[in-house]
């Protein structure tokens, strides 16, 4: 039950809906509804409705998958590599594949929160804004790379966040609720610590933007420094050190994960 992949025909700008179109052609030629995909699979009815529905970027692991549900001959696990050459910036892929491989994330954060902890209601809202042609797409870019949250050897996370990006109602009350909500849930967990810098530090490191370390299975760690239009990846010997100690004096004047909490907490009480 093959389906050719012209790769031709696959829009650039919509690969994910294209995707999700040819999960649910497969689907519905195998007359399975989507639990029965979803057991064929090993994976969960929610997971093939958002990718039908472009929602959620699927994962090889998936992809591989799908072709074993379908018989489909390596189908979906060569349209997976178009949904990672498209769906991401070319120039975001490399981030991506480190994010994914990473046994440690440092990030800090200044004007909003965290992508890796931002419910799809925020990050909609926040994408928003910039009034992107595809903003489907990039909400559901940012929702999958939360997966690795959910892998049984997640890495270890650190996140480090200035209070006003808690002063910044993305998406307005309710929406910023149910994030500060999630935010608290997020910082609970055993492999992740939320740190606050309070607005009562008048002056703190990193007041150029945000960065992030990352540490890989194997090789030495990297620092992604945030920046308009683009970020960058560097791996050069002293900016990774230099954003250590940075982030190492970023640990000093924030809150401890208790006060952090409590302070988010505060912030929560305020939107009601």
């Amino acid at each position: 039950m093959t389906i050719e992949l012209d790769q031709t025909a696959v829009p650039e700008d919509s690969v994910l809906t294209f995707f999700g179109e040819q999960l649910a052609a497969h689907r519905r030629k195998a007359g399975w509804t989507q639990e029965q995909t979803a057991r064929a699979a090993r994976s969960t009815q929610s997971m093939i409705s958002k990718v039908e529905k472009a929602r959620l970027v699927p994962s090889d692991v998936l992809a591989a998958d799908l072709d074993r549900a379908f018989g489909s001959d390596r189908y979906f696990t060569r349209l997976h590599a178009l949904v990672r050459r498209y769906a991401y910036p070319r120039w975001f892929l490399p981030y991506i594949a480190l994010e994914q491989d990473a046994t440690a994330i440092r990030s800090f954060e200044g004007q909003v929160l965290p992508g890796l902890l931002q419910t799809e209601e925020y990050a909609h809202a926040m994408l928003a804004a910039v009034r992107p042609d595809n903003l489907a797409e990039l909400v559901a870019v940012r929702m999958s790379r939360q997966e690795i949250l959910g892998k049984e050897t997640r890495p270890h996370t650190w996140f480090i966040i200035d209070e006003f990006a808690l002063m910044r109602h993305i998406g307005g009350p309710q929406v910023m609720r149910r994030q500060l909500r999630h935010l608290l849930e997020a910082g609970r967990h055993p492999r992740t610590v939320v740190q606050i810098v309070p607005r009562s530090v008048p002056a703190r490191p990193a007041l150029a933007g945000p960065f992030t370390l990352l540490t890989p299975q194997e090789g030495e760690t990297v620092v992604y420094i945030d920046g308009y239009p683009q970020g960058r990846l560097s791996p050069d010997t002293g900016e990774v050190t230099a954003a250590v100690h940075a982030y190492d004096l970023l640990r000093a004047v924030a809150l401890s994960p208790q006060q952090s909490a409590e302070l988010i907490d505060t912030h929560l009480r305020g939107l009601s």
